[in-house]
């Protein structure tokens, strides 16, 4: 078992990292916006369960091919950020639709839980940059000769902790969802968020 001033440590720094704005920030905001707290919670699950998997794919010994291999960094690395693109240029269509009417209490949301819960689990699983952010801190947590249920004991840690604070990133953005239920608010908020994703995703391309 790891020890609770390890596990702590560990907890904070998953924390600070899934704090950090990127890709899974702007699909929690994005998806809380246009759909409420229920579907910026779905893509806040997605991205959950998209780190248990990198977490135990590193338990396996899977992601490591992504250090060691450039073509295999660089193939899932191209994947996910044409996956931004797509999705900014989705919102830019949007706008260019303009069908942004007043939302009211009772109409449906604009994104439907399962359809972000996808994106969010997409989002993170296409991001190798979370890999080799766990590759590179999940050995500083454990011992020499760690077990393997010691290793599946920090991805439930980090699971947690991202579905923690993507919770709470949806719940005060879907708090909001009154004043985000303006057409002209949303068009605007679509507009933003479409750049900042394509802007994104030809960052994440370029980027070595």
């Amino acid at each position: 078992m790891i020890s609770g001033a390890t596990a702590l440590s560990f907890v904070l720094i998953c924390l600070l990292g899934a704090m950090a704005p990127g890709p899974d920030f702007l699909v929690v905001t994005r998806s809380a916006i246009l759909g409420g707290r229920k579907a910026g919670i779905a893509a806040g699950l997605g991205i959950a369960l998209g780190v248990f998997v990198w977490v135990v794919a590193i338990a396996l010994g899977v992601a490591a091919v992504l250090t060691v291999s450039a073509i295999a960094f660089t193939v899932v690395k191209l994947i996910g950020a044409a996956y931004l693109v797509f999705l900014g240029v989705k919102a830019w269509l949007a706008v260019r639709r303009g069908d942004y009417s007043d939302l009211k209490d009772k109409v449906a949301p604009v994104l439907a839980p399962r359809e972000t819960f996808r994106q969010g689990l997409l989002t993170n699983l296409l991001n190798p940059k979370v890999a080799v952010f766990f590759l590179a801190l999940i050995p500083q947590f454990l011992p020499h000769s760690a077990s393997t249920g010691q290793t599946l004991q920090l991805a439930v840690l980090a699971t947690t902790v991202a579905v923690v604070w993507t919770f709470t990133l949806a719940t005060l953005v879907g708090s909001l969802r009154r004043f985000f239920g303006s057409g002209r608010v949303r068009r605007a908020m679509d507009a933003v968020m479409g750049t900042f994703l394509v802007g994104l995703g030809i960052r994440v391309a370029v980027q070595n």
